[in-house]
């Protein structure tokens, strides 16, 4: 009999899972399918692909079929009892968010566990409602099934004390406001793959570069996070494709002061409607931001890359020094016009790039004789998480032999 893992990552309006089969004869994982509901409570649509790019669904939903993440649930596990047939499903891993000051790694989900993840909803009240909204769906609908949280802010709890603080009283430290960080099940895919790529880079001191809609870097030391440009919020940081980055506080007053915006209208404002839509006036899309003359566009683009490269130089500082650049994310594996931009705020630190393995998107687009490497890693959160999740079941399974 065929053992599948079933992975999930919930959105606000969305719900992504993949499918990976498990070889019985090893630990590998193979991805057997992949899909997603978006417009969940509005336009509802459903689709699932192989690896291949095969369709195995695609259909348009009615809202009353999905007005919630547990109607959206119910629908992907009707399409999985019909497609894995005979197959057994072993368990489900979820990407949640914020783990807190808690959790430094996956865990198995038990009531406990479930209510400590919610006390955390006001760390992440955009995020983790939904991600917890899931974990209960299954849970109703398949009791038994083993569930697995892995968090995107674990990787960054190896982070020296000192990388984690605000100046401010710290009693307010002390019911949780820090320094966090995301994108850690992104980072942590990329620290386990990139020996392979090249063994000295297992003790490198290297700058991650995840960039897409959500956009960040974070600084490696021997395959550990050692400092992030994400804080307290995935707001903080880069400028990203709706989301505005770092930003004054002073700027938030003001805004209160002047134009009478209250917290909510300014959530809405810092996380939808800012960053590269903000600037450009046009898009959140950086491959329609190229493609366009408009000078809004232009500027976009500009501080983009200027505020990746100076963020670089941050963490370059934090690191001692740098020996490599790993581009991922949307844009940093698909866009060689952003990439070849950021290696030239680099070349101070030494990186000479390699335009023709740039435009080729090669593994490795910087020169054999260059100071200071660039690559190209594709991540992959969703196998991390599979990963994790085959771990916890078959230790808790061997446990309770």
């Amino acid at each position: 009999m065929k053992k599948y893992l079933l992975v999930i990552n919930a959105g606000s309006s969305s719900i992504k899972f993949a499918i990976y089969q498990k070889n019985t004869l090893s630990v590998q994982l193979v991805e057997d399918a992949s899909g997603q509901i978006e417009g969940i409570g509005s336009q509802p649509h459903f689709t699932v692909k192989t690896p291949s790019d095969q369709v195995l669904a695609d259909r348009t939903l009615s809202v009353d079929e999905v007005r919630s993440h547990s109607g959206a649930i119910s629908i992907i596990l009707a399409w999985l009892r019909d497609y894995l047939a005979d197959g057994e499903l072993l368990a489900a891993g979820h990407r949640v968010v914020h783990g807190g000051r808690r959790y430094s790694a996956p865990v198995l989900i038990d009531a406990k566990v479930l209510a400590e993840l919610e006390t955390l909803i006001p760390l992440a009240p955009l995020h983790q409602p939904h991600n917890l909204a899931t974990i209960r769906a299954l849970l109703e609908s398949i009791p038994s099934l083993p569930q697995t949280a892995c968090f995107d802010t674990a990787f960054h709890q190896t982070q020296p004390a000192v990388a984690q603080s605000f100046a401010i009283p710290r009693r307010f430290a002390d019911e949780g406001v820090r320094h966090y960080g995301f994108h850690g099940l992104s980072y942590e895919y990329i620290a386990s793959v990139l020996p392979a790529l090249e063994p000295t880079l297992a003790d490198a001191r290297i700058i991650v570069a995840h960039l897409g809609n959500g956009a960040s870097l974070c600084a490696l030391q021997k395959g550990e996070s050692i400092a992030t440009t994400m804080g307290f919020t995935p707001l903080d940081g880069l400028v990203m494709g709706t989301r505005c980055g770092s930003i004054d506080p002073g700027v938030l007053l003001y805004l209160m002061d002047r134009h009478n915006m209250d917290a909510l209208a300014l959530e809405e404002l810092l996380y939808h409607h800012s960053g590269l839509l903000g600037v450009s006036g046009i898009s959140n899309d950086m491959r329609e931001l190229l493609a366009s003359s408009d000078p809004g566009a232009q500027e976009a683009i500009e501080l983009f890359v200027y505020r990746a490269g100076r963020e670089i130089g941050s963490l370059a500082a934090a690191l001692g020094g740098l020996d490599a650049l790993v581009f991922t994310g949307g844009i940093g594996e698909h866009s060689a016009a952003i990439r070849a931009k950021i290696c030239l705020q680099a070349a101070w630190l030494g990186l000479d790039l390699d335009e023709s393995a740039n435009k080729a998107a090669a593994g490795r687009i910087s020169k054999l004789d260059s100071g200071l490497s660039a690559w190209i890693v594709p991540t992959d959160e969703n196998l991390m998480i599979a990963r994790h999740t085959q771990r916890l079941v078959c230790h808790s399974e061997a446990i309770n032999r």
